[in-house]
């Protein structure tokens, strides 16, 4: 391990530079996997919870006066988007009498469109910086790469200024070099493993989202259509 930190020490300038971007790359990428891992935690909870309020509620104006309770979840969004849609047209039915004894939905197709558009809100918030991972993950090993060609051109250039060309004079410059792709896929390989995780929990998201939005609109249709 000493020799390691000996050779970063008496690295170039160059090498130096791209393993303090790498570095710089694999903290970013680990603070945000780490902040998408509690979000993302946070989300699940919250969605469990949010479900078991709105089947349990008698009335959707007691499941919105919960909403705050969970307003990690994604759920909340598109539960509020439907239900400002629906009590606007409930609010506008003649008389605008919100309470009274019958009341209809005028247009479903209004709630469908106001859930699409919060799902497609709601999603696009959890996948917000995830393109950092993607980028991390395909950037840093040509970054590494880079700082490697430059140190074994460094190398050879000090091979053809003279003096003995034996493996003992090659291997310090070489094994120089190769730090800087080691330490590409340092970074590489996490963003790449956090990435799939996290687009496949969007995944899961994405399902459940769309099967509330149907579970809301099914309940429209049963006591407003």
């Amino acid at each position: 391990m000493g020799d390691f930190w000996a050779l970063i020490a008496h690295s170039g300038t160059v090498a130096k530079i791209v393993l303090a971007i790498l570095v710089g790359f694999s903290i970013f990428s680990w603070g945000l996997m780490l902040r998408k891992y509690l979000a993302f935690r946070r989300a699940e909870e919250q969605s469990h919870g949010f479900l078991k309020t709105f089947r349990r509620s008698p009335t959707l104006s007691e499941v919105h006066a919960k909403c705050d309770q969970f307003s990690a979840s994604p759920l909340v969004g598109i539960f509020q988007a439907g239900y400002a849609e629906l009590n606007m047209q409930l609010k506008s039915e003649p008389g605008g009498n919100p309470h009274a004894a019958t009341l209809t939905v005028r247009n479903l197709e209004a709630v469908k469109r106001a859930l699409q558009r919060a799902s497609s809100v709601e999603l696009t918030a959890l996948e917000r910086a995830l393109s950092w991972l993607a980028t991390t993950a395909s950037v840093t090993p040509f970054i590494g790469l880079f700082g490697t060609v430059v140190g074994i051109i460094n190398a050879f250039q000090g091979l053809g200024q003279g003096g003995p060309t034996t493996i003992q004079s090659v291997a310090p410059g070489i094994s120089e070099a190769l730090i800087a792709t080691a330490a590409g896929l340092f970074a590489a390989i996490p963003a790449v493993i956090g990435y799939n995780q996290f687009v496949s929990r969007l995944k899961h998201f994405a399902v459940e989202v769309d099967d509330f939005a149907l579970e809301f609109i099914n309940l429209t249709e049963r006591n407003f259509a």
